[in-house]
C-alpha cells in the first residue's frame, strides 16, 4: 500500500498543487537499494565497455593496417625507381668500361697510338705452357721469340 493511500482517511496538513509543492512537510519515500539490479546494471555497463573498447582495438589495428600498407606501397616504389636506377647506373658503368671507348679516348684525346710488333711482351702467366714460377722457362716474350728466329736463321 502506498503512503498516500494510508492516510486517506486522513485530511493533507496543507496540499498545494498537483506536485506537493508547498510549505507542508511531504512524505518522504524510502525506497530499499535492490542489489541485483545494481550488480546487473555493473555488468552490463562493464559488458558495454568491453564491446566498445573491443570495437576500438579493432578499428585501431585496421587503421594501423591501412598505414603500413601506404607504407609498403611508397616503399615499393622506391625500391622499384632505386632499381631502375641501379640498372641505369650498370650500364653506364659497363659503357665506360668498354675497351672500345677507351682506346678510342686514348687515339683521340691523349694520341695514343697502337704498339709496334716489338713493343708487346707478353708475360708468362698468360703464355700457353708458361707456369707461375719464376725462372722454371726461359723468357717467352715477342722480342725472345724474334731473337731465336733470328738465331736461327744465321746458323
Amino acid at each position: 500500500m502506498r503512503v498516500d493511500q494510508q492516510r486517506a482517511g486522513k485530511p493533507p496538513a496543507v496540499w498545494t498543487g498537483a506536485f506537493g509543492l508547498g510549505s507542508q512537510h511531504a512524505a518522504r519515500f524510502h525506497r530499499e537499494t535492490d542489489r541485483t539490479l545494481r550488480r546487473t546494471m555493473l555488468v552490463a555497463a562493464m559488458g558495454a565497455a568491453l564491446a566498445v573498447g573491443g570495437v576500438l582495438g579493432v578499428v585501431a589495428l585496421r587503421v594501423h593496417q591501412v598505414r603500413l600498407s601506404y607504407q609498403i606501397d611508397g616503399l615499393r616504389n622506391t625500391r622499384a625507381a632505386l632499381e631502375e636506377r641501379t640498372r641505369l647506373l650498370r650500364v653506364e658503368m659497363a659503357t665506360l668500361r668498354s675497351l672500345a671507348r677507351i682506346e678510342g679516348r686514348a687515339r683521340t684525346e691523349l694520341g695514343m697510338v697502337p704498339p709496334a710488333a716489338n713493343q708487346v711482351l707478353l708475360a708468362r702467366e698468360f703464355v700457353a705452357g708458361g707456369g707461375n714460377a719464376v725462372g722454371a722457362a726461359p723468357p717467352r716474350t715477342a722480342a725472345a721469340e724474334r731473337a731465336r728466329a733470328g738465331d736461327a736463321r744465321v746458323r
